[in-house]
């Protein structure tokens, strides 16, 4: 998925991720589940089905087992059935502002882990879905030309995300396909000239 963050710093996980992830199966609905959590923040079961195109029923399930494996907590909340779910933390604090990072780290992991579960099970997919779009380049660019290659690529996508709040919307076939793009230099032993 795309972030919108343009400056990222290489953080690391709370620990209490980093123990979850190790023992988290991995599974589909999960990763997205955490994946919308890293984006909107808080979320129900209710919400996650909206955006995810699953039962609220799947959701909340899976809500549940990601708290289980210590990486959600559940928001105070004033009663009512509406459970919202966030990222959890070890310090007991609301995240602070290297929180995002953090979470982009944690994501990143989770795009890596779901792009080796499709590389080894690919064979269940119908047919029409066994082959993958991947690619990669290395291009010469400035800060600002990097700036503009991503700015297009959101605007590319932004058409298909609005797909993610109107499933309605959604043609016949579709699916839910990860689109990562990650824009960054090239770093060599020796200094640029």
């Amino acid at each position: 998925m795309v972030r919108s963050h343009e400056d990222r710093r290489t953080a690391s996980a709370p620990p209490s991720a980093q123990r979850a992830r190790r023992s988290l199966p991995d599974h589909p609905v999960r990763i997205a589940l955490l994946d919308l959590l890293a984006e909107v923040g808080t979320v129900t079961s209710t919400q996650a089905a909206a955006r995810l195109g699953h039962s609220s029923g799947l959701c909340s399930f899976h809500l549940r087992q990601l708290a289980r494996h210590g990486l959600i907590e559940e928001v105070p909340h004033k009663g009512g059935r509406a459970r919202p779910w966030r990222l959890r933390w070890d310090s007991g604090h609301q995240p602070d502002e290297a929180a995002p990072e953090q979470f982009d780290v944690l994501a990143r992991g989770l795009e890596d882990e779901s792009y080796q579960h499709w590389l080894a099970h690919r064979d269940r997919a119908p047919a029409e879905w066994q082959h993958d779009e991947s690619f990669s380049a290395v291009v010469h660019l400035t800060p600002a030309e990097t700036a503009e290659l991503a700015a297009s690529i959101r605007l590319l996508l932004a058409g298909y995300r609005e797909r993610d709040q109107r499933p309605e919307e959604r043609p016949a076939g579709t699916v839910a396909v990860a689109a990562v793009t990650r824009l960054f230099p090239l770093l060599t032993e020796r200094p640029a000239p």
